[in-house]
């Protein structure tokens, strides 16, 4: 089972129940998912036992990312045991959770070198006033795929032009940013097919191009999707096969895999990675 405790001294929030690898497998097997990447919970400490051996015991289905401290002066080290030694394929950074900069610190450098040596992942939960320091790490360490988790959370008021999203379209001038679309139906805020949402979407694609985009979602099990406003997963993917009805077959098909298949360099076979 996986530790519960602090991460970001920011970041308060506590499951009360446990998100288990059995339970994500039981809803992948349900709706035709082939590959989960699974993400170390920020509420889950720093120790990524639990995700690291969830993806060792199943490794045809799960890819593990964890999490790693950008204030801890041996990150660099924990970067490669958690990869060389536990078979973890990136991480998860939560810049948004810390009053100062926290990804481009140049006490980081030597974590991002481990980083790039190993072909890490990286995931990145941010808004768009931590952009700058996203594209300097980004630009220096150019061979790491970032992926900017949750579309960046847009502001909705701000449509059609979404003008407060700036620094996230000019990510997608650096070729190894990527987007994931998800936490679609909440940030919303609308009924199915949530047009408020579209019309972020449509301009993410827009910029980043659907081969950059992917789909993704969260919280394994459904009680836990319903205490914090997800979709059942089968409303999840019903969103990206109907809802979005003006993508075309292959846009439609990167998101749903095709994307995730490059990155995380899985058989071009597999539909559906989360």
């Amino acid at each position: 089972m996986a530790p519960v405790g602090p991460t970001a001294a920011s970041f308060k929030g506590r499951h009360d129940e446990p998100g288990r690898a059995e339970t994500l497998l039981e809803e992948m097997d349900e709706h035709g998912i082939d590959v989960s990447i699974v993400v170390q919970d920020s509420g889950s400490t720093w120790d990524n036992g639990y995700v690291a051996d969830s993806a060792a015991k199943w490794p045809d289905r799960l890819i593990a990312h964890g999490l790693l401290d950008p204030f801890a002066p041996d990150n660099a080290e924990q970067a490669r045991y958690w990869m060389e030694e536990r078979g973890m394929r990136g991480f998860r950074f939560h810049p948004m959770y810390y009053d100062e900069p926290s990804l481009n610190r140049p006490e980081n450098w030597p974590m991002w070198d481990v980083l790039a040596e190993n072909n890490a992942v990286v995931q990145v939960h941010m808004r768009p006033e931590q952009a700058p320091q996203l594209s300097e790490v980004a630009s220096a360490w150019a061979t790491i795929p970032f992926i900017l988790d949750h579309m960046s959370y847009p502001d909705m008021s701000d449509g059609p032009v979404f003008s407060s999203h700036r620094p996230i379209f000019e990510l997608a001038l650096n070729p190894n940013m990527y987007v994931k679309i998800s936490d679609t139906a909440r940030q919303s805020g609308d009924e199915f097919p949530y047009p408020a949402v579209q019309r972020v979407i449509r301009r993410l694609i827009d910029e980043f191009g659907a081969e950059r985009s992917m789909w993704g979602t969260g919280y394994p099990g459904r009680k836990l999707r319903v205490q914090h406003g997800w979709l059942p997963m089968d409303e999840e993917l019903r969103f990206v096969r109907e809802g979005l009805d003006w993508l075309s077959d292959d846009e439609r098909e990167s998101l749903l895999g095709g994307t995730a298949a490059k990155v995380w360099g899985l058989d071009e076979r597999t539909e559906h990675p989360v």
